[in-house]
């Protein structure tokens, strides 16, 4: 028999009406307190499920999430970590996996549900996925309301990607199997983790999911919950992006040492760990910090970090990890020594591949010396930043996220010298009283771009190029810590690759009207000059210039962008707009060297940041 089946024939009786009637009797959209036709009383989300998503792999027909008796497998659900009644943090949210049976209802078909749910944040989180008969592969997408407790409203539209053809570089997990009622099939099912923009300052206290797509078309809800924003209390000093999942050692037993380097200090710390882009969880067996003397000696013994109250955690496929906040003072401009102890065998791994930084790692089988302040047990090197994502400190004014490309992420710059542009930033932040001296965030990856993926998102790959800036723009800008306002410096990859001006104005726009919805101030750059190097052609830089002309005369106020930052007028050869100046370049011609960050950074009206 299949289970949670929407309907039974056109026109006929919803089959899982049972579930959404009052103990009353009263129809599903009745207010039990006034007795008016509404969302009625909120009630937990788990006390609207009605229909069953997962199944064993030996019993699919304990199951039928999209209506073709079609569901996902217990037994991959289990193998990525996930669970029932897992907790897992997506996006800075604090999901829980149902924790439902396999073959129990365990989510709910949007349909005007009003769902219990207490908080104030920048954001409400849903997991979620589509699924459609009518049209499929289609994503599925409804506007709901948020409820505050002193009665006002808003609006929010919810949109959540087909399960088995949705994008994969905004997936939460992808699993790979399909349970059907023939038997089990190789195919990617989706799960994602979506939020939607609320009023900042004011108390949520319910949820009204979207209405009924439409016939043979559900929005599956799983999870909700209040994304908590953390200003005030926590900035962001330091911080890398995903860029990849790449092929690693095999590493067993082993730990690795890495050097990151601060933008603020503060009294406490704590660090953000990520399983982005994985299909199996990773065990973390230990993790410290320390500040860093020389090479992969620390000043002083590391301390011991934890996790709930644990030494070590388990990061489920996709997730991310949050260590407890520990006393330790972080210097403001210096270098950090992050340890984590892999104590299982780790073959693949997310990455931040160009770190521009050498960081370190121990012997093979060489078990946990997070605890060593010496550097003897410490007998490899590496060039990336594997799982290491932020680096937070207390108090503090909030953050500045720069996102962009390899300009950004330093690359040609000097090797663990620390001279990327939005350090120099962080410097110049630290040694003035204009503004608020706001941690900076570096979330440049090299090769990355606005419109397009250069990595897809899933599966073991030698690419870094990351996904696309606005798919990466909910986890690299929008839930940082602390973020107050974003400087987006990127474009001059999807020009050199055949993107239309058109088309990277729309990106742009995107990432400015997203940004914004949540609060952050949105601050332009516009795109260097690259003639000489090896594809950058006229064409190219016809594109790049009418995306500059764009930016030009759309930053300021009521614009699209609240200001801009003119780095083409920086490092432009006056005698030659298309080229960069010669004291500049790095060599290549695309990317400045030291100077020419330096330039770019203190070109910055530091007023232009300030939220």
């Amino acid at each position: 028999m299949l289970v949670g089946r929407r309907r039974w024939t056109a026109g006929g009786l919803a089959a899982g009406a049972a579930f959404a009637v009052l103990a009353a009797g009263a129809p599903a959209n009745a207010d039990p307190e006034n007795g008016a036709q509404g969302p009625g009383r909120p009630l937990p989300l788990e006390q609207h499920f009605d229909n069953t998503a997962v199944s064993r792999d030996g019993h699919p027909g304990e199951a039928d999430f999209d209506g073709s008796g079609n569901s996902l497998s217990a037994q991959d659900l289990s193998a990525a970590g996930w669970t029932p009644g897992q907790r897992l943090t997506l996006d800075a949210a604090r999901l829980e996996w149902p924790r439902s049976a396999s073959g129990k209802p365990d989510n709910v078909r949007s349909d005007g549900q009003a769902v219990r749910l207490h908080g104030s944040g920048n954001a409400v989180s849903f997991l979620v996925a589509g699924t459609s008969l009518r049209s499929p592969g289609g994503a599925v997408a409804g506007t709901g309301t948020i409820r505050y407790a002193d009665g006002s409203t808003s609006s929010y539209t919810l949109t959540a990607p087909d399960w088995r053809t949705g994008s994969l570089a905004t997936k939460a997990v992808a699993l790979p199997h399909i349970n059907t009622p023939a038997g089990q099939q190789a195919g990617k099912a989706r799960l994602y983790a979506v939020s939607v923009p609320v009023e900042r300052g004011r108390t949520i206290s319910s949820v009204i999911l979207p209405k009924d797509p439409g016939p043979d078309t559900d929005l599956h809800v799983f999870a909700a919950a209040v994304r908590t924003p953390v200003v005030g209390s926590w900035t962001g000093s330091w911080a890398a992006s995903p860029a990849g999942y790449t092929a690693v050692g095999p590493w067993t037993d082993r730990t690795l040492r890495l050097v990151v380097h601060s933008s603020s200090g503060g009294r406490k710390v704590r660090i953000r760990l990520a399983n982005t882009f994985a299909g199996q969880p990773v065990e973390i067996g230990h993790a410290s910090v320390a500040a860093q003397a020389e090479g992969a000696t620390a000043q002083q013994e590391p301390a011991a970090l934890s996790f709930g109250g644990r030494p070590g955690a388990r990061i489920p496929a996709g997730a991310q990890l949050l260590s407890d906040p520990l006393g330790f003072t972080v210097p403001a401009g210096a270098n950090l020594l992050v340890s984590i102890h892999l104590p299982g065998t780790v073959t693949a791994a997310p990455v931040h591949s160009q770190a521009i930084q050498r960081s370190f790692i121990s012997a093979r089988g060489s078990g946990d010396r997070t605890g060593e302040s010496g550097p003897d047990s410490y007998t490899g090197t590496l060039t990336t930043w594997p799982f290491l994502t932020g680096v937070d400190v207390g108090g503090g004014p909030g953050t500045v996220v720069a996102l962009g490309d390899s300009i950004t992420d330093g690359v040609r710059s000097t090797r663990d010298a620390n001279h990327r542009w939005p350090d120099v930033l962080a410097e110049r932040l630290r040694n003035q009283d204009e503004v608020p001296r706001y941690g900076v965030l570096n979330h440049g990856i090299s090769a990355n771009r606005i419109v397009t993926d250069r990595y897809p998102g899933d599966g073991v790959s030698t690419d870094t190029g990351g996904v696309s800036a606005q798919h990466r723009l909910d986890r690299d800008v929008l839930s940082q810590t602390g973020a107050r306002t974003v400087v987006v410096f990127e474009g001059i990859n999807d020009v050199r690759w055949g993107t239309s001006a058109a088309d990277v104005v729309e990106g742009l726009k995107a990432i400015a009207e997203r940004s914004r919805a949540r609060g952050l101030r949105v601050v332009a750059a516009t795109i260097a000059p690259c003639e000489g190097y090896h594809d950058c052609t006229p064409e190219v830089d016809a594109r790049r210039t009418a995306v500059n002309t764009f930016l030009r005369a759309n930053a300021g106020k009521n614009a699209v962008f609240d200001a801009l930052l003119d780095f083409d007028a920086v490092v432009r050869d006056p005698s030659r707009p298309s080229r960069m100046r010669p004291e500049y370049d790095s060599g290549d011609h695309l990317h400045p060297g030291d100077a020419g960050l330096r330039a770019l950074a203190e070109s910055i009206d530091l007023r232009a940041l300030e939220s």
